[in-house]
């Protein structure tokens, strides 16, 4: 378990923070309400769908896991914790600057997200592999969107044109 106090949290959060594995079972259960729900409201009103999401996400995931709101969320993939809180907005981490004792080289007095992404996706049962997979860079465009609805349309997974994996090329 994690003993460094994450920077920029709300507090109160770090409790369920530090239960990984409690955070991939809700969110498995989240997945199954959202496939089920969503469709039907799309269909009602699409905008309706997006302005209640919005700010569902950005008080929950706010609060839980300081979201960024950054639109493409892969909190599963990085043992719950939100990447974009790094400083350096480092998808794919850590950067090489983690000081000795875990912490940021930007912000010496933070512990690196990724120290803290590593060790809590180790104790992930379903997706605490995924943390060495290579993620696309963030597509800014979807800032401030729902990250749920994003990846139930695909734009999540859109890369910006140009880019692609090593091994699709």
């Amino acid at each position: 378990m994690s003993y460094l106090k994450e920077g920029r949290r709300a507090p109160g959060s770090e409790w369920l923070k530090e239960r990984p594995r409690l955070l991939e079972r809700l969110y498995d259960w989240t997945v199954k309400l959202f496939n089920a729900v969503y469709p039907a409201a799309k269909r009602v009103s699409p905008r309706l769908a997006e302005r209640v999401m919005i700010p569902l996400e950005e008080v929950s995931k706010g609060y839980l896991f300081n979201c960024q709101m950054c639109g493409q969320c892969i909190l599963h993939s990085t043992g719950m914790t939100c990447p974009m809180t790094c400083p350096k907005n480092l998808r794919n981490g850590p950067c090489g600057g983690v000081r000795a004792n875990g912490h940021c080289e930007v912000i010496p007095e933070l512990p690196c997200v990724w120290v803290q992404a590593w060790e809590r996706s180790s104790r992930m049962a379903e997706y605490g592999h995924e943390i060495k997979l290579i993620q696309p860079p963030v597509n800014r465009t979807l800032q401030y969107s729902s990250s749920w609805i994003n990846l139930a349309e695909g734009l999540d997974r859109q890369t910006p044109p140009g880019w692609q994996l090593a091994e699709q090329a």
